[in-house]
């Protein structure tokens, strides 16, 4: 599991918009989004580095946890 904390992620335009990104590089993942504590956790993707610059393309400033 990939988790990321996006602060600038505020909204559920944004949470859309993130997932369709991540499901953009990694058409199998599942994405979960915790709104309120600016979280992002993607089971199911390997590459991590496309996953995070797909997030980073969309326009939001993720933190990679762990």
């Amino acid at each position: 599991m990939l988790e990321f904390e996006v602060s600038d992620m505020t909204c559920g335009h944004c949470a859309g918009v993130i997932t369709n990104a991540v499901s953009a590089v990694a058409p199998a993942a599942e994405v979960k989004i915790d709104l309120p504590a600016h979280r992002v956790q993607v089971m199911g993707a390997s590459n991590a580095d496309a996953v995070e610059n797909a997030i980073r393309d969309a326009g939001y400033a993720p933190v990679r946890n762990g």
